[in-house]
């Protein structure tokens, strides 16, 4: 065999090894990046890399999975979008959407939603659809909704029932209620002084801890069109009452006393009674149950209790939700992952404890009432769910709220919980500092 003709055949053979390579990678299909803050919050890696296994096999790719808690998941997607690394599919926030779809970091899904959900849209909650808009409220569609969040009053039922009490009312508790119950269960046991059980536990001015309380008072936080900090009377008559459960019926403790504890493990561990937020600690409270089953903490929820001004239950409720990178060399397959991880394929096994599917024949499935697991009422949070909702967010939420920084509301009222400033100061702090947030978002106000 000549030199020529041996050149020939091996130019021939390493060609057909490269076109099999080629045709192996296109086999297999792209690899998409997913990002999400749900798995590393509720330790579900495993099972959320199974559910996009499934979602890839079917759509001919791959994903790979990364999950940071919040709030450093925000910080992490902005440091990502400065670098022009975006996932393909991440969660978006109802904080964040409209702040991220300006910013041009979203893809407009609007033509896939019309292709694939508004056929069957009765199989959907309606409701979280409109968050997921920019501008609101009929602008397009850049993100699509997962789970309805709401807030409700968490109570330990062993302490309830150890104080003599009957559980907190699913029909509704008046302000005056709460508080006689938060006194009957907050104990000195060995009368040195010292609390050792609080009726209530509230962690600085959390936005799911606080707005609650202003919407069942009929209060806002804001002006009629969102646009700047200017909280009504009745929002300012919600803050006094959250705060003289510090200060004056000290049946709370300032943040400070629990320094070093997870907000969120302050009821299971017996310290507090009743604690509002929101809807996705069902999860964390089964794990703290589980592993301490011979504590005494059985858990349920219940409305957060009305104020005064009180007309309707009025809830704060929003959605999570996933966005497409606006970027991203994949929109179809990330559309298909998208529309797996939210609809029948993510079942009762895949679903985040406490928070309502907005796919609602799972939600509407007995099986997810769970009815041999606590919280016992499980049912009361969809219940719930179908009140008329508020919420306070904005573009740059997160800044002016204090969210991702613990300054803004959050800070100012953990502040007037710790005595270190009135509740007039916070608010004229808050004038001057939550506006001048929102008047570079809105600056023709």
């Amino acid at each position: 065999m000549n030199r020529n003709r041996v050149l020939a055949l091996l130019a021939m053979l390493a060609l057909a090894l490269t076109l099999n390579t080629v045709v192996a990678q296109d086999a297999e299909g792209p690899t998409l990046r997913y990002f999400s803050w749900e798995p590393a919050q509720t330790d579900t890696f495993e099972r959320e890399q199974e559910l996009l296994d499934i979602c890839g096999a079917d759509g001919g790719y791959t994903v790979d999975l990364e999950s940071l808690g919040t709030p450093d998941y925000f910080e992490r997607i902005s440091a990502l979008a400065a670098a022009d690394d975006l996932p393909d599919v991440f969660g978006v926030g109802s904080g964040t959407i409209d702040e991220w779809a300006e910013a041009g970091l979203l893809l407009d899904i609007t033509e896939y939603i019309e292709r694939d959900i508004v056929p069957i849209q009765d199989q959907y909650f309606s409701g979280p659809f409109e968050l997921a808009r920019f501008p609101k409220p009929d602008g397009p569609y850049y993100a699509f909704p997962y789970a309805v969040i709401h807030t409700v009053l968490w109570y330990n039922m062993d302490a309830f029932d150890a104080a003599g009490l009957e559980y907190p009312s699913e029909e509704g508790w008046t302000w005056d209620e709460f508080l006689a119950a938060a006194e009957a269960l907050t104990i000195d046991e060995n009368e040195d002084g010292l609390i050792d059980q609080y009726g209530f536990w509230m962690w600085r001015g959390r936005y799911a801890q606080t707005e609650g309380w202003i919407y069942q008072n009929n209060g806002d936080i804001l002006n009629d069109s969102s646009t700047r900090f200017a909280p009504d009377e009745n929002a300012i008559e919600a803050l006094e009452f959250l705060a003289s459960l510090v200060l004056e019926h000290e049946v709370a403790p300032p943040p400070s006393e629990f320094e070093g504890l997870r907000m969120q493990d302050v009821v299971p561990l017996g310290l507090a009674a009743m604690f509002v937020d929101g809807n996705w600690q069902m999860d964390n409270f089964r794990a703290q149950h589980a592993a301490n089953p011979d504590a005494a903490f059985r858990f349920a929820a219940a409305p957060i209790p009305r104020g005064p001004q009180w007309e309707a239950d009025t809830i704060f409720a929003w959605a999570d939700m996933f966005g497409i990178a606006a970027d991203t060399e994949y929109p179809d397959e990330a559309w298909h992952l998208v529309n797996c991880i939210t609809g029948p394929t993510r079942t009762l096994e895949y679903q985040f404890a406490g928070k309502i599917p907005v796919y609602r024949p799972t939600a509407e499935d007995e099986a997810w009432l769970e009815l041999d697991q606590l919280p016992p009422n499980k049912q009361f949070l969809l219940d719930w769910a179908n009140n008329p909702s508020q919420a306070s967010f904005t573009p740059s939420w997160g800044e002016w709220r204090g969210y991702t920084n613990g300054e803004g509301l959050e800070g100012q009222f953990w502040a007037v919980q710790e005595g270190d400033i009135t509740l007039a100061q916070a608010l004229e702090a808050l004038d001057e500092s939550a506006n001048e947030v929102l008047s570079r978002v809105f600056p023709e106000e």
